[in-house]
């Protein structure tokens, strides 16, 4: 096959590259061997880091930086995105509430508090839009949305009528919700959704992804403990399920907060990126399409941004190639969904904290060694 055209659409390397520099890389590295090669860039996001990059360039759009707080309540700097008529902003929660911007011992989701998201959805509002699209993907929290909502106005309050403190940790004490201090003029909130775990329970937010953000086993039981408690009260006093949604569980439980109190929809993150990017037409006028993410494994398959390219790739005969950081388990079951071949751009044996450090290398490595073997092939 004569390759003309490459597709490169990968999603972030977490905690290392962004899917820009991840495209620009491979880029790089596979313009040594093949020259004369056109390309055509899609940094992707299913909505976690990279989110509101992605869709703010997607639309020819432009940014705005914001004072908000981060999960630990420490005021930061974050930006929100907009289209060029200022009407539709694009926020991640990642911005201000992920787990990138705690290093690994501060990690604690009893007291990470959704607070700053919330801060974010309101200077958006401020600056008169009229819908938000906003992606919840890689969160340090596991509050429910409960601090989100208390940044827009509403209050948790306990037995004695205290508001309740950050985190996922005190929504035990939940007794009253009083949701009088709410904007009346919220604007449409399409939510972009990478996981449709519910909120509580074996396939819930804590129990799944709980440890990662720093949970041991006992504070996983406490915190799901809590979200079904929380569930229960939004049930009771506002008549609104979301302990059993699919994405309820999303980013600590604020999939459901937002719909909730945010009257937010849930959507398939890739998909609505993907329509955005006009991907798939995209996809119909390239030889070959190249995606990726820091970790491939079977959770993949799970909406994540490779497997949805893939998927689409296979609708147009094309062939895929997938590049991670590192494959894990499972990762063979991507053979069977769309992608031709895997690699790792780890090309001896080295420490995750060198990986990191040499990612650029790596990737542009792994990208030469891309290009070798297509001009091979040809």
């Amino acid at each position: 096959m004569k390759v003309k055209r490459i597709l490169i659409a990968p999603d972030s390397f977490k905690e290392s590259l962004s899917a820009h520099r991840v495209a620009e890389f491979l880029k790089s590295g596979i313009e040594n061997a093949l020259p004369e090669t056109e390309f055509d860039l899609a940094p992707l996001s299913d909505g976690g880091e990279g989110f509101t990059n992605a869709m703010t360039v997607a639309t020819e759009g432009y940014k705005k930086t914001c004072r908000v707080h981060d999960a630990l309540m420490r005021p930061l700097d974050a930006e929100v995105g907009f289209s060029p008529d200022s009407l539709v902003a694009f926020i991640e929660m990642a911005a201000a509430s992920g787990i990138e911007r705690l290093v690994p011992e501060e990690r604690n989701p009893l007291v990470a508090s959704t607070f700053g998201t919330g801060e974010l959805i309101l200077f958006a509002m401020q600056q008169g839009c009229i819908k938000i699209i906003m992606g919840i993907g890689g969160s340090a929290t596991n509050d429910g949305g409960a601090g989100m909502a208390q940044a827009l106005g509403a209050k948790f309050l306990d037995k004695n009528g205290y508001e309740l403190p950050p985190g996922g940790g005190q929504l035990n004490q939940l007794q009253t919700i009083d949701i009088s201090g709410l904007p009346k003029n919220l604007p449409e909130i399409m939510v972009a959704c990478d996981v449709e775990n519910i909120l509580t329970g074996a396939t819930g937010s804590s129990a799944v992804y709980g440890p990662q953000k720093g949970a041991s086993p006992e504070i996983v039981q406490l915190l799901d403990k809590n979200l079904v408690h929380y569930a229960k009260i939004i049930r009771n006093q506002l008549n609104i399920e979301i302990e059993t949604i699919a994405g309820s569980g999303a980013a600590g439980g604020l999939g459901g907060g937002l719909i909730a109190f945010a009257n937010a929809r849930l959507m398939n993150g890739f998909q609505l990126i993907a329509n955005t990017l006009h991907l798939e037409e995209r996809i119909a006028l390239t030889d070959i399409i190249i995606t990726g993410e820091g970790r491939i494994d079977a959770q993949t398959l799970n909406g994540k941004a490779p497997f949805g390219v893939a998927q689409l790739a296979k609708k147009h005969n094309k062939p895929v190639i997938g590049v991670a950081g590192t494959l894990g388990a499972g990762h063979e079951s991507l053979y069977l969904n769309g992608v031709d071949v895997l690699l790792s751009v780890i090309d001896k044996p080295m420490s995750l904290v060198d990986a990191m450090k040499n990612a650029e290398e790596l990737v542009v490595a792994t990208g030469f060694r891309i290009g070798k073997i297509l001009k091979f092939k040809m």
